[in-house]
């Protein structure tokens, strides 16, 4: 595996690239206030034109051991023994089905020798559980899948992936990756610490929670935080809920999206099943940060080949808590993968993994998620 890497600062960057290969792809994790994206794709599209191109909206880039804003982190990757597929589904034309467009795409990319699926998605107005749930349905399990929903900062406004050369909006993107030698290491930590009482969800649908306790699930939400409910939804980044259903015994992780003052609901990122149970999340940032560290050491536990190629892809709401201090974290973890892999990613607005090997793909919100490749 060949890998180049650059950070975009500014249109003009383009003429610093120095490829001493042709890439089979570039994975592009671009910043919504980065004034030239479009034209950057252009130019890039046209100076590798036998490279494909894929990647999303951040709300943060990270390359190395650096956090960007306003920028785009540009990994260059030439697979010696693995052959890749990218395709896109639009989210409209599959009626906003999440499940359906998960699917679609598992459709697209079924091959008998498919290892992985790397996909990005709208961070939106798509169900990330549900395009899970899509992407199980009809794939074999040897297949693992890992990735994130798109980021617009903390404005939650629009979102967009880059898919043939262009920036797409509504729609998801995946990368298929075939061939027995290419090995492969995942994990998916957080590190909050649950506060309150267990409550349970009394009515919901899908992703809008409605009542808890067979009380407004917003009502209740805004008791426990006190003086930042003004501020919802955004601070509702700062606390997640921790849920639990017969379908997830270890709990996981829910981020608000969104709120309804006249339905008093909240929506989140992933489904809030009606009879589960939820509590209530806070940040601890030593505990944040060591989570990310047992991510990237489980990662590695995973395979014994040197990595090569990490995909970090990590919680905004992290990004908010920790703040200044939010390299810490990517310094953790690059720390255990070692001196020799290169390292991109973004802070996204849902992550999408196993919690580890022996786990199930899900949708996960604040948390650390790694993603490696060797070959």
């Amino acid at each position: 595996m060949k890998i180049y890497q650059h950070k975009i600062v500014k249109l003009e960057d383009i003429e610093q690239l120095d490829i001493s290969f042709v890439p089979d792809v570039f994975f592009l994790f671009a910043s919504p206030t980065f004034p030239d994206t479009p034209e950057f794709l252009e130019k890039l599209s046209t100076k590798f034109k036998k490279s494909a191109l894929i990647g999303c909206s951040t709300a943060g880039e990270i390359i190395g051991n650096q956090v960007l804003d306003s920028s785009i982190a540009l990994t260059a990757v030439k697979f010696e023994k693995t052959k890749i597929k990218i395709v896109d589904v639009d989210f409209i034309t599959n009626n906003k089905d999440s499940f359906k467009a998960g699917k679609e795409i598992t459709e697209k990319l079924a091959d008998e020798n498919l290892r992985h699926i790397f996909v990005l998605s709208d961070g939106l107005i798509v169900n990330g559980a549900e395009l899970v749930k899509g992407l199980h349905s009809n794939l074999d399990k040897s297949v693992s899948i890992t990735g994130g929903l798109a980021g617009d900062g903390s404005d939650f406004q629009s979102t967009f992936v880059i898919y043939d050369g262009k920036v797409q909006s509504q729609k998801i993107v995946a990368l298929g990756l075939y061939g027995s030698e290419l090995k492969i290491g995942y994990a998916s930590k957080g590190g909050w610490d649950t506060f309150g009482l267990e409550r349970l969800v009394t009515k919901s649908e899908n992703n809008v929670l409605y009542e808890l306790d067979n009380q407004p699930a917003l009502d209740l939400y805004k008791s426990y935080l006190g003086d930042k409910a003004k501020d919802l939804p955004g601070s509702g980044l700062l606390f997640p809920l921790s849920m639990r259903d017969d379908d997830n015994k270890i709990p996981v992780v829910r981020t608000i999206l969104a709120i309804d003052e006249k339905e008093k609901s909240l929506t989140f990122a992933g489904n809030i099943p009606q009879g589960s149970y939820v509590r209530l999340m806070k940040a601890n940032i030593d505990r944040i940060i060591n989570g990310a560290e047992q991510s990237a050491q489980i990662t590695k536990q995973g395979t014994k080949e040197e990595h090569q190629l990490a995909f970090l892809i990590s919680c905004v709401g992290r990004r908010l808590v920790m703040k200044q201090l939010v390299e810490e974290e990517v310094e953790a973890v690059n720390e255990v993968l070692g001196k020799n892999i290169y390292t991109t990613g973004f802070y996204s607005y849902g992550e999408i993994a196993p919690f580890d090997k022996f786990s199930p793909c899900a949708l996960h919100n604040q948390t650390m998620t790694i993603t490696t490749f060797a070959e």
